[in-house]
């Protein structure tokens, strides 16, 4: 494996942002929509409820990590959407660049994004609504990690799907996070779910951060067993995400459907 390469990717997708600024834009401008939205509503439930309760750290802060596992799903699915609007797939795959390694760039690529992301939500979340990370304590570090893990996992697996399906499908994608959120039960604790959503949410490595950052605002302990078993189920679902793109992949070439890829391409 070559991490030039990978790098070649990454570094083609820097290139594009440079040079567009609609490229850049959507990096920051969702992310400060949630923000004053989540932000003004959390002030709002303040002022509502009794003294002592604070809904920036519980809401706001919920909100913010899951725009994190957004950006970082769709940093990898947006690197690979380039490829296909331009049509520029087929020429990567002409060169001697393998499969682990065109993953290998989607991930750096995302990693990148994601980390502008989450610096300009910590800088304008804390600068607005006094927002503090620091006080969720270490359990931030494998939080973020998990959802991480995870935000990869998803954006290779909708990648492999779209591979399959074809360019068209892209549209299956976007709505995937929305989709997930109430079972990840990011804005609620898991006991107001009804048992079928329960046991779903219990294969989502996403809940179990949620389930630990309520805990630790309200001043309880961190149930270290549950993260550690979300990042080994964030890990399981990144090794069967990389399987099922390089397995879509390969039955693409094999059945020829990589040589017909286009717009109107679904089957």
């Amino acid at each position: 494996m070559s991490f030039r390469r990978s790098a070649a990717i990454m570094l083609r997708q820097f290139y594009l942002m440079r040079g567009s600024a609609a490229r850049v834009v959507p990096l920051f401008a969702w992310v400060g929509v949630d923000i004053v939205l989540w932000g003004f509503m959390s002030r709002y439930l303040n002022a509502l409820t009794a003294a002592g309760l604070n809904f920036v750290p519980t809401l706001l802060g919920a909100v913010l990590l899951w725009d994190f596992f957004t950006r970082v799903m769709q940093g990898v699915t947006m690197t690979f959407f380039e490829d296909v609007w331009s049509r520029n797939f087929l020429n990567l795959f002409a060169s001697p660049l393998r499969i682990s390694e065109y993953l290998a760039g989607l991930v750096m690529s995302s990693i990148v994004t994601s980390l502008v992301g989450l610096v300009f939500m910590l800088i304008m979340a804390s600068g607005a609504f006094g927002l503090s990370f620091l006080s969720y304590g270490v359990v931030l570090i494998p939080a973020l990690l998990v959802l991480f893990l995870f935000g990869i996992a998803l954006g290779i697996a909708a990648t492999g799907m779209v591979l399959r399906l074809g360019p068209a499908s892209e549209w299956f994608v976007w709505p995937i996070p929305a989709l997930m959120a109430p079972f990840a039960a990011v804005y609620y604790p898991l006991t107001i779910l009804p048992p079928w959503m329960r046991y779903l949410s219990r294969i989502i490595p996403p809940s179990y951060v949620f389930l630990n950052i309520r805990s630790v605002v309200s001043g309880g302990p961190v149930a270290w067993r549950l993260l550690a078993f979300a990042a080994g189920l964030a890990l399981v679902y990144l090794f069967m995400a990389s399987w099922f793109f390089s397995r879509m992949y390969r039955q693409g070439v094999r059945t020829g459907l990589i040589a017909r890829y286009s717009s109107e391409t679904l089957s």
